[in-house]
């Protein structure tokens, strides 16, 4: 034998996810490279005196897991040590916040900046006993009255400051929010220190944007986490000039230079696609053609490790703002709007349309987020008008979240080959709180599975972290069960799938939106030999238990990046 595998596992259950999503129970690795998968006779003769022999012993090999939508700066900032972890179960109360607070002030200089990450008005007991009831500097004041505090929530959508943080950015009762931004204001119309959308940007350009080292530090925290997790590939969706005011510039064009020195220094231990983002929130059409001609052309030495495929667009906002364009009115009134520029519905309309028609005829990938039923559709024609304008063999555009897909949108997406990216661990965390957006119907709907894939889009699954912690396994979980996180409350029996249909999500299916399918996602002799191994049956596991399978091996490119087994 000239050439001997690295890698082989035995006695498990190998899940391919090929188009019969057919089970082995051995694999070979060979150079990278998946050299046989079969029975434990096929991988025999590969054995040699360096071969590492791997006896899963019942346990289940998946290809390795592609998250196709997280910001892996993003999170890393989001997460301790360099910010406060204010998610629940960490919090569970605007007193818990403040007590997170009031001890991170007894632990920085004075006057330093205190941020934090995750906070949710769902899991605050205040705002679920009474919902008019919304976290205020008032808050934060007592605790810290001479630090500025900056509390992002899980979303990404809203920011909770103090007034020391008012007072150095310059917001008061006069202050104009920029476009598709608000400042909430109390009855005498004083800030409460809660700024949407757009207004955000207000606290961002105050705070001294992240070093190049804070960068790299955040990074190399998401990758470890991922790797625990069995993540061999995720998509950064908006690198580049509009994420300047976002996160201190974690979604700045710089965060795409240290991904670049990472993977040059072999520490990029997973896969890396990326959507640049000319532009921020409420852009018009002008500024969005001239940004993007600016950046470019780029060529990566290594587009299977590092591949910018396309570019982000931003068509509307979320569901708990009430910034979701949507064709029925939200529970008391309002149906939302486009966030891009333009006075009126018909104006606003007009520039989605032509920003989508310009990137697609500059021949990128578009990754638009939008989530309210009527920006779907307006987007999804938008797709196909510009398809039918300048005609691509392949594309790929996809609708970013996806949360009220319409049928309309469905057959448009289906009949043109384009795609939905979702979220099923936001649907866990946000599905008893929407209702109270929504009713009860329309909520129980959002992120329809089932009907996505019936009317033949392509779903891939994505954590969006840090807005959720990138834990496939739970994801796989809600989309087989539909149950919530705070109330395990079912939300949309109808939209569940199955198991197969969730693993593909969050492999062959993420591999296709990254144009990859050809070559990673599932474990056939080949393709590249990203892998995951979890310690149990996947494929008999009660649905609820799969959150609790431990990845025990994580395998990006034939090297093992975790590994439990050996410990």
């Amino acid at each position: 034998m000239d050439t001997y595998a690295d890698l082989v596992f035995v006695g498990g259950r190998v899940v391919t996810v090929d188009a019969e999503f057919s089970v082995a129970s051995a694999l070979a690795v060979t150079g990278g490279i998946i050299s046989a998968v079969g029975g434990r006779d096929d991988v025999a003769p590969l054995v040699g005196p360096g071969t590492r022999v791997v006896d899963l012993r019942g346990a289940t090999l998946l290809p390795g897991i592609n998250d196709s939508h997280l910001h892996g700066c993003a999170f890393g900032m989001a997460t301790p040590p360099l910010s406060l972890d204010l998610g629940h179960p960490a919090v569970s109360s605007l007193a818990d916040v403040a007590e997170a607070v009031r001890q991170a002030v007894g632990r920085v200089p004075g006057g330093q900046w205190i941020t934090g990450h995750g906070w949710d008005t769902g899991y605050l007991d205040e705002c679920v006993s009474d919902p008019s009831r919304l976290p205020s500097l008032h808050d934060l004041d007592a605790v810290s009255p001479d630090h500025p505090v900056v509390l992002y929530s899980f979303s990404g959508h809203a920011t909770w400051v103090n007034s020391k943080a008012l007072e150095l950015i310059g917001i008061d009762r006069y202050t104009v929010a920029p476009p598709g931004g608000a400042i909430v204001v109390d009855d005498a119309g004083e800030p409460t220190g809660l700024l949407h959308e757009g207004a955000q940007a207000l606290v961002q350009n105050a705070l001294p944007p992240l070093s190049r080292q804070e960068r790299t530090d955040a990074i190399r925290s998401t990758l470890a986490t991922l790797a625990r997790l069995g993540v061999t590939s995720y998509t950064e969706p908006g690198l580049g000039p509009g994420g300047d005011g976002i996160m201190r510039g974690a979604l700045g064009a710089e965060t795409l230079d240290v991904y670049r020195r990472l993977l040059a220094d072999g520490e990029l231990t997973a896969r890396l696609g990326v959507l640049l983002l000319p532009t921020g929130m409420a852009s018009t059409a002008e500024e969005f053609a001239r940004t993007l001609s600016a950046l470019g052309e780029s060529r990566d030495a290594d587009p299977r490790r590092l591949a910018i495929h396309g570019v982000k667009v931003f068509a509307d906002g979320i569901v708990p703002n009430k910034t979701s364009w949507m064709h029925e009115p939200y529970v008391g009134g309002g149906c939302g709007s486009l966030c891009v520029g333009g006075e009126t519905d018909a104006e606003r309309t007009a520039e989605i349309d032509a920003i989508i028609r310009h990137a697609h005829a500059a021949g990128h990938q578009l990754g638009v987020h939008v989530t309210g039923d009527r920006a779907i559709d307006t987007v999804a024609d938008a797709f196909a008008a510009a398809m039918a304008e300048h005609p691509r063999p392949d594309a790929r555009h996809y609708v970013i979240h996806g949360d009220f897909l319409t049928a309309h949108s469905m057959k448009v997406l289906a009949a043109h080959g384009f795609g939905v990216n979702m979220n099923p661990t936001i649907k866990w965390t946000v599905a008893d709180m929407e209702e109270q957006f929504v009713g009860a119907e329309r909520a129980a709907y959002a992120w329809p599975y089932r009907d996505a894939i019936d009317a033949g889009v392509r779903v891939a699954s994505g954590s969006d972290a840090p807005v959720t912690y990138p834990d496939w396994r739970q994801g796989i979980a809600t989309m087989m069960l539909r149950e919530s996180k705070a109330a395990g409350q079912v939300s949309g029996p109808e939209q569940r799938i199955g198991l197969a249909e969730a693993i593909r999500t969050y492999t062959i299916d993420a591999a296709w939106q990254d144009f990859a399918d050809d070559w990673k996602g599932s474990l056939e002799p080949g393709k590249v030999a990203d892998l995951c191994v979890l310690d149990g049956d996947l494929l008999t596991a009660d649905p609820h238990n799969i959150p609790e399978l431990p990845v025990v091996l994580t395998v990006m490119d034939g090297k093992v990046v975790h590994d439990t087994l050996r410990d």
